[in-house]
């Protein structure tokens, strides 16, 4: 389905492996030029693809960030689409045996980043006759999740700066969103279910039959679902769609 993208000049956070990677693929199969930082130097230096501009930034450094998304622009010839999805799982323990240093760096990547983002990209963004913005939240930006609270915090907060960016920018025709992702199938959710299928002495495959208990659906989603539905929130067709909480997380119901 040709989603009208042909041209459209877009800049990912953290696009060079995992999610970010499939995003940048299906909007370079709608014909969009686009460009993508991550601080993987091995995926950026991968990517195999002529249309896509990569490069190495941490977004946690906030000159750097804003140097990628002014240069990528200038590139470009401008952006219309910003898609924030660079973030970090942070620690996981009792909150009060957090430390501090590591709250910051969790609410920095996944929160802060986002903002420093918008700011970079908005003078570019106002000059689109089709802009927007789509920040990547978690299924823990509406559920409690023990034992994780950086990371639950920073994704809450994402659903508030995106809902005042609709607010703020809607009257310039910029509109904002964010995805909440569940359950996404790969090696990291892999991973994160091994250690925890360890920790507790089970097998994997009891540890994975509970995760996908909590979902209305007892599925994972996929990388390529979630870039369907940012492409569409980016394309015509999502053009009255602002300030919105998207859930693709085959109905999630508890995080444990």
């Amino acid at each position: 389905m040709d989603m009208g993208l042909n041209g459209a000049r877009v800049v990912i956070t953290a696009g060079a492996a995992g999610i970010g990677r499939e995003i940048a693929r299906a909007f370079r199969e709608e014909g969009a030029a686009v460009a993508v930082c991550d601080i993987d130097a091995e995926a950026v230096s991968a990517m195999d693809d002529d249309g896509i501009r990569a490069e190495i930034c941490d977004v946690s450094d906030r000159p750097a960030l804003r140097d990628f998304i002014i240069g990528a622009a200038e590139a470009m010839g401008g952006i219309d689409c910003l898609v924030n999805n660079a973030g970090t799982a942070g620690p996981t323990a009792k909150v009060e045996d957090i430390d501090p240093t590591d709250w910051d760096e969790c609410v920095d990547i996944c929160l802060t980043a986002q903002f420093i983002g918008v700011q970079a990209a908005l003078p570019y963004l106002r000059r689109s006759t089709n802009a927007s913005i789509t920040n990547l939240s978690s299924a823990a930006g509406r559920l409690g999740f023990a034992m994780r609270t950086p990371y639950a915090a920073a994704k809450w907060g994402v659903i508030g700066f995106t809902k005042s960016l609709s607010v703020e920018l809607g009257p310039e025709g910029i509109r904002a969103n964010a995805i909440l992702p569940g359950l996404v199938a790969g090696d990291r959710i892999r991973r994160v279910l091994e250690a925890k299928a360890q920790r507790q002495g089970r097998a994997f495959d009891e540890a994975e039959a509970d995760a996908l208990s909590l979902t209305g659906l007892r599925s994972y989603v996929t990388q390529r679902q979630i870039a369907d539905q940012i492409v569409f929130l980016a394309s015509e067709r999502g053009r009255t769609i602002s300030g919105q909480a998207v859930s693709v997380c085959a109905d999630t119901q508890a995080l444990l």
